[in-house]
């Protein structure tokens, strides 16, 4: 057997991107990685859930998706520490899930509504009066 004459079955199983096929991501997941990011942004905040006035633990930001995953459109909810720049905090809530749909996923995001649904005041020392 000559070199060069057999090819490596490994070389034949590799094939261009385009020729392997597509990869779709779940609507569930990209949603998640919205919420994650969200979560992820120093100025965001997990806040109670309570039920009937128990508590019944935190949740974080929500987040609902509509369009193509080329033109995302999210409709996110969020908590926010108090006192902080809410427009900056928005803009980087935003920036920040754009950025990790874009890397993670691939997928372009459109527009971003966010719905600031609490401000919880951070954990600050106590001023001295």
């Amino acid at each position: 057997m000559t070199a060069g004459t057999a090819a490596d079955p490994r070389e034949e199983q590799r094939a261009e991107a385009d020729e392997r096929g597509r990869l779709e991501i779940s609507r569930t997941v990209l949603r998640k990685i919205a919420e994650h990011a969200a979560d992820q942004d120093p100025g965001s905040t997990r806040v109670r859930r309570r039920v009937v006035g128990v508590g019944v633990g935190e949740h974080g930001a929500s987040a609902r998706l509509s369009g193509p995953d080329q033109a995302l459109r999210i409709r996110l909810d969020v908590a926010l520490r108090y006192p902080a720049p809410v427009r900056r905090t928005v803009e980087s809530v935003r920036e920040r899930v754009r950025d990790d749909l874009l890397r993670l996923a691939g997928c372009e995001v459109r527009s971003i509504d966010v719905t600031v649904s609490a401000l919880v005041p951070g954990h600050e020392a106590p001023r001295v009066r």
